[in-house]
C-alpha cells in the first residue's frame, strides 16, 4: 500500500501576556497549581512543543495583558438551544439576576467573549489561501478520514441497558450476528424459488427469516440482487394478508439484511403497522419501534400512535417497558407533552429498582427528546448516582451528566464524587464522552483541576476524532473556567489544528467556530487566520441563517479584536453592525441589568455620596461583555470629577423603572431576614440631597470628610479623557460571575476586566459576598463601605 506524506503549515496564534501583577491575577482568578508552574517556568508559555506546528505568541509593545453558547442559548425548538449551547452559558450569567441559591447557571457556549492583538496579519485577508487550501486538502482526505473513523468507533452502544434483564428480549430487536448461519447454497435455493412463489404469507415470512441468517458478506449482496427485489415485491403485494406476528418477523429480518431505510418494502410495512397498531400489544408496539430504530428509519406517525397507546395504558407498563419506551422517545427525538407528569411519577416509583444502566438510559431518553423534568426528580436521581458512581459504567454516568446539565441543577455531592471517580476513567473514555464530562463542569461552573488536567493530558492523542462541535466545546469549557493546563501548548495547538481540519464544517455549523474562538479568547489565544475567516462578510451572512442567536457572539469577537489586537489587519465587522448590536444589548440592559436591586442601591448611594448623578454613570463601558459598570472619575487628589452630562436623568430613569428595594427582596438577595431600617428611602436620597444643596455639589475629599456646599471643579467636557484623571469601573458582581462556591472568576468576566484595564480603567470589585450582606445593614454602613472602595488610597497611588 502506498504511503502519502502530507506537509502543511499550521496557523499562527496570537497571544497576549499578562496585564495585571501576579498578586492581582491571583486575586481575580484564584491560585492554581498550573499557574504556579507557569510562573516557575516563565519560558514555558512562549514555546510550542507540538511537532509540526508553529505557535507564535503576540507580545504587544505598549501593554501586557492578563472569559455560552453555548455548544448554546437557543436551539432546535427553544429548549433545544439550551441543551446544545450549554457551554455558552457563561454569558447568561451576566443576564441573570442574583439568585437566592447558589445554583450555577448554564450559558450558551458562544457567548460574549473576547480577543487580543494579532501580529503580522495577512495583508489581503480576503484571499486567505491557507484556509482555502486547508478546505481542499480536507476534502481530498475524505476517504482516509472515513477509514480512520471505521477503525475508531467513538460511539457507545446505547442499548447496553437491555442486557440487564431478560424481559428486553421480547421488547427489542437483537442486531447481533446470528449464532447459527444458513449455508450460502441454501440462500441461493431460496432465491431461485422466489419466481415460483405464489405470495403465501407464511412462505414469504419463512424466506425472509432464513435469508437473514446468511453469512454477513452474502447478506450484503442481497439488496442489489434482482431475485431479492422480486421477493420484496411479492411481500408488498401481499402486505395486507400478513398477520401481526408474521409482519413483525419480516421487519426483524430486514435489520440483519440491512434493507435501506427508504426501501418500498419498509414503506408498505410502516403503513400496515400504523393500520394494525391499535390491535397490537404494547410489547409488540415497542418491539416494532425498536426495529425502526435499528433500520434508522424515521416513523413519526407510528411513534405518535405508540405514545397515544402508552398514554392510555400507562398503568400497565412494567419497569422494562417504561425504560424501553423512554429509550424510543429519545431516539425519536420527540417528547410527548401529555406524558411528562406520568414519566416523572413513574421514575420516582421505580427509582430504587432501576439498574444503573437503566438509570442512564432514562436520562439519555429525556435528554435527547428535550424532556424537562423537575429539580426534585433530577435531584433524587443524582442522589442515587452519587452513592453508587463507582459501580456505574462511564457511558451511563455521562448520560446522567447530560440531564444534570440540561436541568442546570447544582448537586454538590455528585460533582464531588465525580471529581474522585472520573479522572482515572478519562484515558479509556471516547472523545464524545470526555466532551460531555468537560462541558458539564463548565456549564455548571464547577472547577475541578484534577478532571480538567486529566482531560487535557488525554485529548491530544484523540484529537483527530473530534468533530467540530467537540473541539469547540473543549475550547469553550476550558476558557469558561479560565483554566490553562500544564500541557497547554500541546493541548491548544492540537485543537486549533483540528479546527482547521474541520473548517469545511463551519459553513453548516457557524456557531461552533464562534464558540471555539471565544473560548480561545478567554485564555488570550487568537488564531489570526480563523479570526479573519469568522469576521468575513460571507461567514457573517451564514450566521444569520443559523438556528442560534449568534449576533452577540460576533459582536463580542469583533469588538475584542479592536481592543486587544491593535496590529490585526484582517476582516472586521462593519460599523453599522456594531452599532446595531450595541443598541440591541443596551436595550436589554435597560430592562434587565441596570434595574437589579443591588445595582440600583449602589448607584443611588454613590450619587448621594459623590454629589449627584453627574458623578456616577451606570452603563456598560464594554457593551460586548453584556454586564454593567458603575463608572466614577477622580482627580489624582481624590476629588470626584463630574462627567455624566449626556444623561442627566439617569437617576430618574432608574426610579421610573419601578424597582423598590423591599425587605423581602433584600432577604432574597442575602438569604436572610432584614432587621435593619427599611431601605425604600434610598431611591430618594440623591434627589433629597440635591434639593438641599441646590446647584452645589458635595465633594468628598480623600480623607472622607464631606464638605457640604463646596463648589465642584470646572466641569470637563463629557466623554473626553482629562489629564491626571483616574477612571474607576466598579463591578457589582453576583454569584454567576464566579465558579461555583468559589471566588474564581469565570472566563468572560476575566476577559472584561482585562479589557477595562487595557482601556485605562482601574477595576474596583464590589463582590457579592461583601455587598449582598450589606444590603440589609444600615445606610451608614453601606456608605462607609462604598467610600472605602472609591477613595482607597492604593487605587489612586497605583493609577
Amino acid at each position: 500500500m502506498a504511503t502519502v506524506l502530507m506537509c502543511r503549515r499550521f496557523p499562527r496564534l496570537s497571544r497576549v501576556t499578562a496585564f495585571s501583577t501576579t498578586a492581582e491575577r491571583k486575586a481575580e482568578r484564584g491560585s492554581s497549581k498550573s499557574k504556579k508552574e507557569k510562573h516557575d517556568k516563565p519560558g514555558a508559555a512562549n514555546t510550542g512543543t507540538e511537532s509540526g506546528a508553529t505557535i507564535q505568541l503576540l507580545k504587544p509593545q505598549d501593554y501586557r495583558v492578563l472569559y455560552n453558547p453555548a455548544a448554546y442559548a437557543k436551539g432546535r425548538a427553544g429548549s433545544q438551544q439550551r441543551v446544545d449551547r450549554d457551554s455558552s452559558q457563561a454569558l447568561g450569567d451576566t443576564f441573570t439576576g442574583p439568585s437566592t441559591t447558589q445554583a450555577p447557571q448554564t450559558f450558551p457556549p458562544a457567548s460574549s467573549q473576547a480577543l487580543p492583538p494579532v501580529r503580522n496579519a495577512l495583508p489581503k485577508p480576503k484571499s486567505n489561501t491557507l484556509l482555502e487550501q486547508t478546505i481542499l486538502a480536507t476534502l481530498y482526505k475524505g476517504e482516509a478520514e472515513k477509514e480512520k473513523w471505521e477503525v475508531h468507533d467513538s460511539k457507545e452502544d446505547p442499548r447496553m441497558f437491555q442486557k440487564g434483564r431478560p424481559e428486553y428480549r421480547s421488547l427489542s430487536c437483537d442486531s447481533a450476528e446470528p449464532a447459527q448461519t444458513l449455508p450460502a447454497e441454501e440462500g441461493d435455493s431460496i432465491l431461485q424459488s422466489v419466481a415460483r412463489c405464489e405470495g403465501s404469507p407464511g412462505i414469504l415470512t419463512d424466506y425472509f427469516c432464513k435469508l437473514s441468517l446468511l453469512p454477513a458478506e452474502r447478506r450484503a449482496a442481497l439488496v442489489s440482487d434482482p431475485r431479492f427485489s422480486a421477493l420484496c415485491r411479492h411481500a408488498v403485494t401481499a402486505i395486507r394478508l400478513f398477520s401481526t406476528p408474521d409482519l413483525i418477523q419480516i421487519l426483524k429480518a430486514c435489520v440483519p439484511l440491512a434493507v435501506p431505510a427508504s426501501h418500498p418494502l419498509l414503506d408498505a410495512c410502516e403503513a400496515e403497522f400504523c393500520r394494525q397498531a391499535w390491535d397490537m400489544s404494547l410489547e409488540q408496539l415497542l418491539l416494532v419501534a425498536d426495529c425502526w430504530r435499528c433500520l434508522e428509519r424515521s416513523v413519526p406517525s407510528y411513534l405518535g400512535i405508540l405514545f397515544s397507546y402508552a398514554n392510555l395504558h400507562w398503568k400497565d407498563l412494567t419497569l422494562p417497558q417504561f425504560v424501553q419506551l423512554l429509550y424510543i422517545i429519545g431516539e425519536g427525538r420527540r417528547s410527548p407533552a401529555d406524558l411528562a407528569q406520568k414519566v416523572e411519577s413513574t421514575i420516582l416509583k421505580h427509582l430504587d429498582a432501576f439498574t444503573l444502566e437503566e438509570l442512564g438510559a432514562v436520562c439519555l431518553g429525556l435528554f435527547k427528546s428535550l424532556s424537562g423534568i423537575s429539580d426534585h426528580v433530577m435531584r433524587r436521581i443524582a442522589d442515587r448516582v452519587s452513592l453508587q458512581m463507582e459501580d456505574m459504567s462511564t457511558y451511563a454516568l455521562v448520560n446522567v451528566l447530560k440531564m444534570l446539565r440540561y436541568t442546570r441543577l447544582d448537586h454538590v455531592p455528585l460533582m464531588r464524587e465525580l471529581g474522585k471517580v472520573i479522572p482515572a476513567r478519562i484515558p479509556t473514555t471516547n472523545i464524545q464522552g470526555i466532551m460531555h464530562i468537560t462541558l458539564t463542569y463548565s456549564s455548571l461552573h464547577f472547577f475541578n483541576e484534577d478532571v480538567l488536567a486529566a482531560v487535557a493530558t488525554s485529548l491530544p492523542s484523540k484529537v483527530s476524532y473530534c468533530r467540530s462541535k467537540d473541539a469547540a466545546k473543549f475550547l469553550w469549557s476550558f476558557g469558561c473556567l479560565d483554566y490553562e493546563p500544564p500541557n497547554e501548548e500541546e493541548f491548544y495547538s492540537s485543537l486549533v489544528k483540528q479546527l482547521h481540519t474541520k473548517l469545511h464544517e463551519f459553513s453548516k455549523f457557524p456557531e461552533h467556530l464562534l464558540t471555539a474562538l471565544l473560548g480561545l479568547a478567554f485564555v488570550k489565544r487568537f488564531p489570526e487566520e480563523l479570526i479573519d475567516f469568522a469576521l468575513r462578510e460571507e461567514f457573517v451572512q451564514k450566521t444569520r441563517g443559523s438556528k442560534y442567536e449568534l449576533r452577540k457572539d460576533l459582536f463580542t469577537l469583533g469588538k475584542s479584536v479592536e481592543i486587544e489586537c491593535p496590529t490585526y489587519q484582517g476582516s472586521r465587522l462593519p460599523p453599522q453592525l456594531c452599532q446595531e448590536f450595541t443598541e440591541m444589548v443596551s436595550s436589554f440592559a435597560e430592562r434587565e441589568i441596570y434595574v437589579r436591586p443591588e445595582i440600583v442601591e449602589a448607584t443611588s448611594l454613590l450619587e448621594s455620596m459623590l454629589g449627584g448623578p453627574e458623578y456616577v454613570k451606570n452603563h456598560m463601558i464594554l457593551p460586548h461583555t453584556r454586564s454593567s459598570d458603575l463608572e466614577v472619575r477622580l482627580a489624582t487628589d481624590g476629588h470626584p470629577i463630574p462627567f455624566n452630562f449626556k444623561d442627566p436623568v439617569a437617576a430618574k430613569k432608574l426610579k421610573d423603572m419601578g424597582v423598590s428595594l423591599t425587605d423581602d427582596l433584600i432577604s432574597q438577595l442575602v438569604k436572610g431576614r432584614a432587621h435593619s431600617q427599611s431601605p425604600m428611602e434610598v431611591g430618594n436620597e440623591a434627589r433629597i440631597a440635591r434639593q438641599e444643596r441646590g446647584d452645589a455639589a458635595a465633594t468628598p475629599c480623600l480623607g472622607g470628610v464631606l464638605t457640604a456646599g463646596a463648589k465642584s471643579q470646572a466641569e470637563p467636557k463629557a466623554g473626553r479623557w482629562q489629564p491626571r484623571e483616574v477612571r474607576l469601573a466598579l463591578q457589582v458582581s453576583n454569584r454567576n460571575h464566579f465558579c461555583y462556591g468559589s471566588k474564581r472568576l469565570l472566563g468572560l468576566h476575566c476577559l472584561k476586566r482585562r479589557q477595562l484595564r487595557l482601556l485605562g480603567y482601574t477595576v474596583v470589585e464590589i463582590p457579592f459576598w461583601e455587598w449582598f450582606p450589606l444590603l440589609k445593614r444600615t445606610r451608614s454602613e453601606k456608605l462607609s463601605y462604598l467610600h472605602y472602595k472609591v477613595f482607597c488610597p492604593a487605587l489612586l497611588t497605583g493609577a
